[in-house]
């Protein structure tokens, strides 16, 4: 098979190395790609937002299959542009993908379909948004209801916290269009966890759990990243809790979808709340989490390939995945100024000592390759991944090769794990 990949980031580098060990490939293309996706597949100069450039790429060069990594090219309508050229594509239509692209959207299919979550309201005025902080207090949420890169949500300590959020996303405008409107929620307490799953519009399977690390610092403190690092399993959500949140807030959500006319295929990920009550779904995204996939390839033993196309193909009825036994954990290094204003093209060396670490692997996000020496060039710039029969054993190794890059300019938390291991 003929594959492309859409994206950028660490997550479609660990894509690309998944799908680089089916034997079904034959050819493998990453758009745009980094230098880490060029390793193991050939990068294609096109933005992850021009799609009608991705469609034509993949009827010239015979793509048989599409892997959107991120959310942006699927709310744009990847999907139904692949669709209407004849190519398979593993991901939501832009109507579906609203499950991401509208934090309304994402309630008011919760709310049809019974799914345990928090209490909500949307606001489109911020005074009235305002009011209902002052009546309900603190601590509560301020979610942005469009697309944000995971810094649309405000997990407000103090009413004055919440309404900082309100002006910075309605009045000042800090996220455009994304932060017009607001949906302010119930702050819901116990331990989060990322959980996936593979669908085909129909059916929907596990497609692995991890837990993420969004505070810029150890200890979890500062502001809200797009991830520091993440690590499979997480041993809070054990299977009887999984087998729930499939059954509760997974399934039933699949069900409305085909309900509505728009039948969800592709990855859907469920950030989970698992409270006194059982889990409550915090928000729905439609592709995998970043650092989470990292991870979770690494555990995957099933060929990604073969379950993506049955996913295309509404064939998840009876498929199942392998999983390694061993836990993994990814180490995000950043750059200094991440989750603000990053410092760029600073030099990036040690990373073949980092390589040789037996059981590392390294996937690159923001880097690029200028007058032949490896730079920054973004805010995430590397995740640092590694394996071990126990969490303690993989994070050993993962710090270890983290220690051999030299990267003055960057940073990492030094924590990942913490909850598990405590």
């Amino acid at each position: 098979m003929r594959v492309l990949v859409v994206g950028a980031g660490g997550r479609e580098h660990a894509l690309c190395w998944a799908l680089a060990g089916s034997p079904l490939l034959t050819k493998l293309w990453c758009a745009p790609g980094n230098p880490g996706t060029a390793e193991v597949a050939e990068n294609v100069a096109i933005g992850v937002l021009d799609v009608f450039a991705l469609v034509e790429f993949a009827r010239a060069n015979k793509v048989d299959l599409v892997v959107p990594g991120g959310e942006a090219s699927l709310v744009a309508g990847i999907t139904d542009a692949m669709a209407a050229a004849g190519i398979a594509c593993c991901g939501p239509t832009a109507a579906a993908a609203q499950l991401e692209g509208s934090k309304t959207f994402t309630k008011e299919i919760c709310d049809a379909a019974g799914i345990p979550t928090a209490a909500w309201e949307r606001f489109e005025d911020a005074a009235a948004a305002r009011e209902m902080v002052r009546r309900r207090g603190a601590p509560i949420v301020v979610k942005a209801d469009g697309l944000a890169a995971g810094k649309g949500v405000v997990v407000a300590a103090t009413v004055a916290e919440a309404e900082a959020a309100i002006t910075e996303f309605m009045v000042e405008g800090t996220l455009g269009e994304s932060g017009r409107a607001v949906v302010i929620e119930e702050c819901l307490f116990g331990e989060e966890v990322s959980l996936f799953a593979l669908c085909d519009g129909v059916h929907a399977i596990p497609l692995g759990a991890a837990q993420d690390h969004k505070r810029v610092g150890d200890g979890d403190v500062g502001p809200n990243t797009g991830g520091m690092g993440a690590y499979s399993p997480p041993p809070a959500l054990t299977p009887a809790i999984e087998q729930e949140a499939m059954t509760r807030i997974i399934r039933p959500a699949l069900a409305e979808m085909a309900r509505r006319g728009t039948p969800f295929r592709g990855i859907l990920f469920a950030g989970l709340m698992l409270t006194e009550h059982g889990p409550k779904l915090i928000e729905f995204n439609v592709r995998f989490g970043d650092p989470e996939c990292q991870v979770l390839m690494l555990r995957l033993r099933s060929d990604l390939l073969l379950a993506l196309q049955a996913a295309c193909d509404g064939e998840l009825a009876n498929f199942a995945l392998r999983w390694s036994d061993e836990a993994a954990i990814g180490v995000v290094m950043a750059a200094r100024g991440y989750p603000g204003t990053p410092v760029k093209h600073t030099a990036i060396r040690g990373m073949g000592a980092a390589a040789s670490v037996p059981g590392a692997r390294i996937f690159h996000a923001g880097t690029e390759v200028l007058d032949g020496q490896l730079v920054s060039s973004g805010g995430r710039v590397l995740t640092v991944c590694a394996m071990g029969k126990g969490l303690p054993g993989a994070r050993d190794v993962a710090y270890a090769a983290v220690g051999k890059i030299e990267w003055p300019e960057g940073f990492c938390r030094k924590d990942i794990g913490w909850r598990a291991l405590g």
